[in-house]
């Protein structure tokens, strides 16, 4: 099994000497992915619900430090070689198909290949409020733009005609390393996310879940697998503890549980000089029980 780093791009993560340490330490040391989260913009109040803590209140405050993912990475990109560069996730409704595209395919060519694409269709009904953009009907527009970037990434001229996205004759280059094979990881424990991985994804994150909890989504993941004719060798499956209290002893259920991928988030050090010795230390905790 795998260990993924979720550690950059909020707070002290959105240093910059602390993004280029953090990315050079965990490729040398073994980390597979480094990931990075995305909201445009946060509020001090709002009445939507953040899903992983039990009272719904988002654990950071307005004013937080969050960069963009895109450029974050990019950014990790310039000082690796082979670690996997993904987001954790993309509010692909809150952009652009046309534009998140290209964006992508920017980051994958600079990245020579190393992106993956984690899907979330968003919570916060105030995000969407703010960007003009309609909470409503938000999973299938994710769906439909999902659709419009993989004809972008793989054809040479692309029309398309559907509930939000209309255009012709568009050109979009370059293309993905893998064009239109460029993973997409859906994020999310719903039925409607699972279903998601399931029916058009590379992959599934499932956050915040335990050893027993991530077993019992990856064995109903698999029933909708099989249900679309799908091998489950298909489906990346990724998991990450996140508030969960787990041991090493734990990582040991996660592989057995079919987790590909465990996602260790962490907070970098304030002390920029630290940084280094600091992803060390997560890699012989949690990268040396994994093997």
């Amino acid at each position: 099994m795998k260990v993924g780093l979720f550690a950059l791009g909020i707070g002290a993560g959105a240093r910059p000497d602390t993004v280029l340490k953090t990315a050079e330490t965990a490729e040398r040391v073994g980390f597979s992915t480094l990931w990075v989260g995305e909201h445009v913009v946060l509020f001090d109040a709002q009445d939507s619900k953040y899903p992983y803590t039990a009272g719904g209140e988002f654990p950071l405050p307005g004013g937080a430090d969050w960069l963009d993912p895109f450029i974050t990475l990019t950014f990790a990109a310039a000082v690796t070689k082979s670690i996997r560069l993904a987001t954790g996730i993309c509010l692909v409704p809150e952009h652009n198909p046309l534009v998140l595209a290209k964006e992508v395919a920017s980051l994958d060519r600079l990245a020579r290949g190393r992106f993956a694409l984690g899907v979330g269709i968003g919570w916060s009904a105030e995000e969407f409020a703010a960007l003009g953009i309609p909470f409503e009907r938000r999973a299938q527009r994710t769906r439909e733009y999902i659709d419009v970037m993989r004809r972008l990434w793989s054809e040479d001229a692309t029309s398309f005609h559907g509930e939000f996205v209309n255009f012709d004759g568009a050109k979009s280059f370059p293309k993905p390393a893998r064009g239109a094979r460029l993973p997409i990881i859906f994020g999310g424990e719903s039925g409607p996310a699972l279903r998601r991985s399931a029916e058009y994804g590379n992959g599934w994150f499932g956050f915040n879940l335990d050893p027993n909890e991530a077993a019992a989504k990856i064995k109903r993941l698999r029933e909708l697998l099989d249900q679309n004719s799908r091998d489950a060798s298909e489906v990346e499956i990724i998991a990450c503890p996140y508030t969960k209290k787990i041991t090493a002893a734990d990582v040991k259920r996660y592989a057995s549980a079919g987790v590909d991928e465990l996602v260790i988030l962490a907070n970098p050090p304030e002390d920029e000089s630290r940084v280094a010795a600091w992803v060390e230390r997560l890699a012989n905790q949690w990268i040396a029980a994994a093997r």
